[in-house]
C-alpha cells in the first residue's frame, strides 16, 4: 500500500508537509519545560517555595511519562499515531493553561501532573513517525531537522518565557495553548502508518518481536545514556542553571532566558548537520565527542566569574545535545521496525522521563550536601561514565 512506503526519494525532505507537522508536535514538547525554567527565581521569590523545591515543577511533569509511555507506545503500534497524539495535546493544552488562573504552589503541581500526562507521548511518537515515514540517510536527516527545530523551539521559548516572567511568574502557562491548533493539524493533515495487528497471533509476533529488540544490549545502553542525558539536562541545566544565574549574578529572566536559549541555538546548528556528520564519522564516535562536550560544559560551570560568560558553557551545552539526540533517535529507529517501533521509542522516552524526573532530586540532594557547583561536577562525572558505556558497548 503507498501509505505504508517510506519516503526515501525526496532529496528535499525538510519540504515534506508530513515533516513540518511533526515539527509543530516536537516545539510543543519544548514549551513544558523551557519556557519556564526562567520564571523559576520568581517563583521561588513570589510563591515563598525553598530553592531546594522549585524543581518539583519539572518532576511532576516529568514523572507520567515514565510510567505511560509504554502503554502510549503499544496504543499507538496497535491502533495507529493520530488517535494517541491528538487527545495527548488537547489535554497537555487544557492543563497547561489552567496554571494561568492558580496562585497556589500546590495546586500548581497538581495541574503540572495532568499536563505531563499530555505531553508524555509526544517526544517518543513524534520520532516514531519519523521512522516509520523515512530510512536510511534520510532518517537520520529528519532527525537532525527534528532535533534543530526542538532546540529553535526551547531557544525561543526560552526568551519568551523569560520575556513573559517578567510581567508576571504565572504568564508563560499562556503558552501551552498554542498546542490546540496542532492538535487540529494532527487530525486533519498529518500522513501516519497505521500496523494491522487485529488478530491474536499477529499480537503474539509483536510482543515477540518488542521482547527481542529489548533485550539488546545496545538498546539497553542507548537507554542508559538517554536517562544521564536528560539528568543533566533537567537537573543542571534548567534548574540550577537559572538558579546559579538569578541568586549568584542577580541576573533577570529575561536575561537568564537568552543566555538558556543559547544553548538550543547551538544545539539547532548541529543538528541540521548531521546528514553530513553521519556520512563522516560513526555513530559511536559521535555520540561519545557529545559527551565529551557535556563533561567540559559542566565543569566550566561552577568557574564562569560573570553573567556573560555563561554563553561559552551554553553553547558546548547545546552543541553536545544537537549531536547525541539526532545520533540515538537515529540509531533506535534503524534497530526497529515499523509493527514495534513506537513502543521502542517510548521506552526510549521513558528514559527521557526518568531522566527528566530524577535529574532535579537527584542533584538537589548533591545541592543539599555540597552547594550548587557540586550539582554541575556531579553531573560531569555522570557523562564521563556514559561515556565509557559507549565505547565499550555501542557498536
Amino acid at each position: 500500500m503507498a501509505a505504508n512506503k517510506q519516503i526515501e526519494n525526496s532529496e528535499k525532505i525538510y519540504l515534506d508537509s508530513n515533516l513540518h507537522i511533526i515539527f509543530c508536535i516536537t516545539l510543543t514538547t519544548a514549551i513544558g519545560i523551557f519556557s519556564l525554567s526562567p520564571a523559576f527565581p520568581k517563583i521561588v521569590k513570589e510563591l515563598q517555595v525553598p530553592s531546594e523545591d522549585i524543581g518539583l515543577l519539572i518532576t511532576v511533569f516529568t514523572f507520567p511519562g515514565i510510567l505511560l509511555m509504554p502503554v502510549m507506545g503499544l496504543l499507538a503500534d496497535l491502533f495507529g499515531r493520530k488517535k494517541v497524539l491528538v487527545p495527548s495535546l488537547m489535554l497537555f493544552a487544557v492543563a497547561g493553561g489552567a496554571c494561568l488562573v492558580t496562585r497556589d504552589f500546590k495546586i500548581l503541581l497538581v495541574l503540572r501532573f495532568f499536563q505531563g500526562i499530555g505531553v508524555a507521548p509526544l517526544s517518543s511518537l513524534n520520532v516514531t513517525v519519523i521512522g516509520d515515514l523515512y530510512s536510511g540517510k534520510k532518517r537520520a536527516a529528519a532527525m537532525g531537522y527534528n532535533q534543530s527545530a526542538f532546540s529553535i523551539g526551547a531557544a525561543g521559548f526560552a526568551a519568551v518565557g523569560g520575556a513573559l516572567a517578567m510581567m508576571g511568574w504565572y504568564y508563560p502557562f499562556v503558552l501551552p495553548l498554542m498546542a490546540i491548533p496542532v492538535g487540529l493539524l494532527v487530525m486533519f493533515s498529518l500522513k501516519s502508518l497505521t500496523p494491522e495487528l487485529k488478530n491474536a497471533k499477529r499480537f503474539k509476533e509483536y510482543i515477540r518481536g518488542v521482547t527481542k529488540s529489548i533485550k539488546k544490549g545496545q538498546i539497553i545502553a542507548i537507554y542508559s545514556v538517554t536517562i544521564v542525558i536528560f539528568i543533566i539536562v533537567a537537573g543542571s541545566y534548567a534548574t540550577y542553571f537559572p538558579l546559579l544565574m538569578g541568586i549568584t549574578f542577580n541576573a533577570p529572566p529575561f536575561i537568564i532566558g537568552i543566555v538558556m536559549s543559547s544553548v538550543y541555538v547551538a544545539s539547532a546548528l548541529s543538528s541540521s548537520q548531521m546528514e553530513k556528520i553521519i556520512q563522516k564519522f560513526p555513530e559511536k564516535a559521535v555520540l561519545r565527542a557529545g559527551f565529551f562536550l557535556y563533561a567540559v560544559a559542566l565543569v566550566i560551570i561552577p568557574c564562569v566569574p560573570n553573567t556573560w560568560l555563561f554563553f561559552i558553557p551554553a553553547l558546548l551545552l547545546g552543541t553536545a545535545q544537537g549531536i547525541s539526540l539526532p545520533t540515538i533517535q537515529t540509531l533506535l529507529g534503524g534497530l526497529s521496525s515499523t509493527e514495534n517501533r513506537a513502543i521502542i521509542m517510548s521506552f526510549y522516552g521513558t528514559a527521557l522521563r526518568l531522566g527528566q524526573t530524577l535529574g532535579p532530586p537527584l542533584l538537589g540532594i548533591v545541592f543539599t550536601m555540597s552547594g550548587i557547583n557540586g550539582a554541575f561536577y556531579a553531573s560531569s562525572c555522570l557523562a564521563l561514565a556514559a561515556f565509557g558505556l559507549i565505547f565499550a558497548v555501542i557498536k
